[in-house]
């Protein structure tokens, strides 16, 4: 078997295992942030945080949802790596944004966040800020979900398959779901660019037969100019 027939056939099994009713109930609680006017802030690292940049494109594109993720502001990220230290950068930004009841945080992360294991304890910090203002927390994890999976409302766990590509896995299955919640009824609210192209009846393209315009010269009068009729 063939490396790429073997990650492909992984990923149809975790698709297979994937917890549908815990991406039910992740719609549902998006919808109810939304319908309260609230906001949903994306918080990862590394690859994730990637994903959370485009998934806050699409959640308030095509959800209708005000979201934020704190990564995508390079100038305070740095600022407050530099000037505070890494662990603090998300809980404080969340400080800034006034996070509260209405709001919700949604984790991308690979292993969720451990401060036993000093990984990403920037999500554990901001987490505990959450669960202290009563926010809601959700999110789309790997490995056992970690910290964040103790402590969400709901949360998406993509299956271990292979131990060796668990990286790889959680993080193409984040866009995967985050695009499945984005498409869901419940949230949906405008169609994708070419989805609305293909709604969209076709008109005839056919060329049309330009008409022909009579050059023919009318023939001259013959009646002298001024003569009576």
């Amino acid at each position: 078997m063939t490396y790429a027939q073997q990650h492909l056939d992984e990923a149809l099994a975790i698709t297979r295992q994937l917890d549908v009713q815990s991406i039910e109930a992740t719609a549902r609680l998006l919808r109810v942030v939304r319908d309260q006017g609230g906001r949903v802030f994306f918080i990862g690292v590394g690859g994730s945080a990637a994903n959370c940049s485009h998934a806050v494109n699409d959640f308030r594109k095509i959800a209708g949802i005000e979201a934020y993720a704190p990564t995508d502001n390079v100038a305070e990220l740095t600022a407050r790596t530099n000037d505070d230290g890494w662990a603090s950068v998300f809980v404080e930004w969340l400080k800034i944004s006034r996070l509260g009841p209405r709001d919700a945080i949604f984790v991308m992360s690979v292993g969720g966040g451990s401060l036993e294991h000093n990984i990403s304890p920037n999500l554990v910090l901001a987490l505990q800020y959450a669960k202290a203002v009563n926010a809601r927390i959700t999110g789309v994890l790997g490995r056992d979900g970690g910290f964040t999976a103790t402590v969400a409302d709901v949360c998406v766990i993509i299956p271990t398959v292979n131990p060796d590509t668990v990286t790889a896995h959680a993080e193409a299955f984040q866009a995967v779901v985050w695009h499945l919640l984005v498409s869901h009824p419940a949230l949906k609210l405008s169609a994708g660019k070419w989805e609305s192209a293909n709604a969209t009846p076709k008109t005839d393209t056919t060329p049309t037969k330009p008409e022909v315009t009579n050059l023919t010269a009318a023939p001259k009068s013959t009646s002298p100019q001024g003569a009576a009729h």
